[in-house]
């Protein structure tokens, strides 16, 4: 009887592992995977649009099909959710099962989720809020983010800002100085001859902001001559403030690109190391957590005979494994490794690790070529009959 039901929870682990792997984001190695994110992105497209069309006047005629239209997408959406926290014990599985679905729902990608259905199924529950709940089905546009997450040409404008956020708030931070500034010293110039527009230090806040950032609205401008020097001087100064953080985005994009081709960057270069804990190695029984890992270097896979186990912080080191070292940071031990058979016809036959078309987020990790154990780098060439591990970050 144990036995039974030892095979129906790991038949049942299974399940929830797979319908992970097809839920998640960006694998690319993975049709039904792919088909799904497909899926999802036309229909949050196909929501989206719906609460378009409903703005528009003639959209009465058709409020019934664009109500079941929206009606069906949110109830998609709510399936996603559903199966998201279900499966969030394999998105954080170093954590107990509670503490991976709060894990998911306090994520930015939970509360979006969340966010884009509540307001929606709110007023069936909550009538007198009908209204307000109405009002807050524009935060279903947050779900176009998560075709941002689906596209690595989307990502890089992530990344590029992350890399240059501190000199991104140095420039916005000299924007708030010169605006406060330039409203103090037009108040000074233009108070006298204009009162009810410049009554007070923070009055010229408006012109100083529509100055400094080229918008130019002119419904407060300065009329002695002193003042319009000084807006002259502001102006002049504005164009450089905007040309500061766009210079600093550009310069990004530029850097990161050029990481990715000279592959200082890039997945497909780095170098992986076999550790072979024999016995009376200092790594045996030790968790992953407590190795003292030389800086960036981080545990890829632990081969244990004949299993592959993905790397998680719990998972204890024995004699006899095999831990293979990476030499570019994941960001976390939250990885998946997954298995490509180049049988005939497959696609990546005859091409080198640097040349496939796969996410940033996945790494080749380990070529199994016969009894062979192949370490990748950028100009492996793979053949027919090659196992390819690959390693992909979930978060």
């Amino acid at each position: 009887m144990n036995e039974s039901r030892r095979v129906n929870e790991s038949g049942k682990g299974a399940v929830k592992r797979r319908i992970f792997q097809i839920i998640q984001i960006g694998n690319r190695t993975d049709v039904p995977s792919m088909c799904f994110d497909l899926f999802i992105i036309l229909v949050i497209l196909t929501n989206i649009s719906v609460t378009f069309l409903q703005t528009f006047e003639g959209a009465a005629k058709y409020a019934d099909a664009l109500g079941i239209v929206e009606l069906i997408t949110m109830l998609i959406f709510l399936a996603e959710y559903v199966l998201r926290m279900w499966t969030s014990d394999c998105l954080y599985p170093d954590r107990s099962y509670p503490a991976a679905v709060l894990g998911f729902a306090l994520s930015f990608n939970g509360v979006v989720d969340l966010l884009t259905i509540l307001p929606y199924f709110c007023p069936f529950f909550i009538p007198s809020g009908a209204i307000a709940f109405r009002m807050l089905r524009v935060v279903r546009i947050l779900r176009l983010f998560r075709i941002n997450a689906r596209y690595d040409a989307f990502n890089v404008i992530t990344e590029v800002l992350k890399e240059k956020k501190n000199a991104l708030v140095s420039s916005i931070f000299l924007v708030l100085v010169l605006m406060l500034a330039s409203s103090l010293c037009m108040y000074g110039l233009e108070h006298e001859a204009q009162p009810e527009n410049f009554s007070n230090a923070f009055s010229g806040i408006w012109w100083s902001v529509s100055t400094l950032l080229t918008v130019g609205y002119g419904d407060i401008y300065p009329v002695t001559i002193g003042g319009r020097v000084m807006a002259i001087a502001i102006a002049f100064l504005g164009v450089g403030m905007v040309a500061i953080p766009t210079g600093i985005i550009s310069a990004g994009f530029v850097e990161y690109y050029t990481k990715i081709k000279v592959g200082s960057y890039s997945q497909h270069d780095a170098d992986f190391i076999t550790l072979d804990i024999t016995g009376g190695h200092p790594y045996a029984g030790l968790s992953l957590k407590a190795l003292a890992l030389p800086q960036g270097l981080y545990p890829a896979v632990v081969l244990r005979g004949e299993d592959v186990y993905t790397p998680h912080e719990s998972l204890e080191l024995k004699e006899g494994d095999s831990l293979l070292l990476g030499t570019v940071s994941t960001g976390g031990f939250a990885c998946r490794i997954e298995e490509v058979c180049l049988e005939t016809g497959h696609s990546w036959i005859g091409s080198r690790i640097k040349e496939l078309d796969i996410s940033r987020r996945v790494f080749v990790v380990m070529v199994k070529r016969g009894s062979e154990n192949i370490c990748p780098r950028g100009d492996t060439l793979l053949e027919q009959g090659d196992l390819v591990r690959l390693l992909e970050k979930i978060r």
